[in-house]
């Protein structure tokens, strides 16, 4: 074990949390481990929402050069930040067991959502502005960039009643109001709560000792919800959710794709035995488009290009 593994991360709290716990698991196994933070194009980029930047991968571009040039042995990630098509010479070695799935609420004071009237929410993804306007249609949804804790203080800071943030990442780094709002009706995005480890593919003493780490049930959920991603959105930024869970042998998957503007919701629910698994995501994405969604994702793919 005399190679050194070095852990290319994010410099946010959240980043760094995430890739020093890797590196505790990494080193409990007896590796010897080192840190290399770094800035990502989307924590630099923060006057625009991040659909508007057109980039896939914003979050995790700068990581996957690193690799490539052999400045770093591995890079964790979010995995909902990832684009489900790794680029070539990068593979995917460990899903870590997932945290909590849902999305929450952070805000001042919940009185408004029992009211008629207007409110102003900020979040910077489609995902949650879409399933927040169907439900909330008389509120405004403003975009909000940059890292948790950058995020809080924005909302510290405007006239805005509450914002959007997955628990997962407050809890991690125990920034979670007592009073946050468990979001139990918004459908997450994919792989939200997972930490996802990669390399490159030639690196064989990486990718064995990486591998140890993984989680073979939230890698199998993960595995669904991003082949259901992958097979709806052909590459174009679009607000769909999906949530696979196992208990009993079975899998419970929920997945959706909304318009833009929240009005339109074309969802499906699906029970499927462990041992006939293979394939879920893509049939159910499939289902998905032939129900309207293919009319839907063409409009959102026109709306996203008058955009760029």
């Amino acid at each position: 074990m005399s190679k050194i593994i070095r852990i290319g991360t994010r410099d946010s709290e959240l980043a760094l949390w995430q890739a020093t716990t890797v590196q505790e698991k990494l080193e409990a196994l007896g590796y010897d481990t080192i840190l290399v933070p770094t800035k990502s194009m989307g924590d630099q980029v923060l006057d625009k929402p991040l659909y508007e930047l057109g980039v896939t991968g914003i979050f995790t571009k700068t990581l996957d050069v690193a690799l490539l040039k052999g400045d770093i042995d591995i890079a964790v990630h979010s995995m909902k930040d990832v684009p489900t098509q790794l680029p070539q010479g990068i593979v995917q070695v460990a899903v870590l067991e997932r945290a909590v799935t849902h999305d929450i609420l952070v805000h001042k004071g919940a009185e408004f959502l029992n009211s008629n009237g207007s409110a102003t929410i900020a979040t910077g993804s489609l995902r949650r502005k879409a399933q927040w306007l169907n439900k909330y249609p008389k509120h405004k949804v403003v975009d909000l960039r940059g890292n948790v804790n950058t995020r809080l203080l924005k909302l510290i800071e405007n006239d805005w009643q509450g914002a959007i943030f997955a628990q997962a990442g407050l809890e991690r780094i125990k920034l979670l109001p007592k009073d946050a709002i468990q979001l139990d009706w918004m459908i997450p995005a994919p792989a939200q709560g997972a930490m996802l480890v990669v390399t490159k593919e030639e690196d064989d003493f990486t990718k064995e000792a990486v591998g140890k780490l993984n989680h073979s049930e939230t890698e199998l959920a993960t595995t669904i919800e991003r082949e259901f991603l992958r097979t709806l959105e052909g590459g174009c930024t679009a607000p769909i959710g999906a949530l696979a869970h196992i208990k009993d042998k079975t899998v419970y998957f929920e997945g959706v794709v909304f318009s833009l503007d929240g009005r339109q919701k074309i969802d499906i629910k699906k029970e499927v035995k462990l041992s006939n698994v293979q394939g879920l995501g893509k049939i159910s994405a499939e289902e998905v488009l032939q129900k309207g969604g293919d009319k839907l994702m063409q409009e959102i793919r026109n709306e996203n290009s008058t955009v760029h």
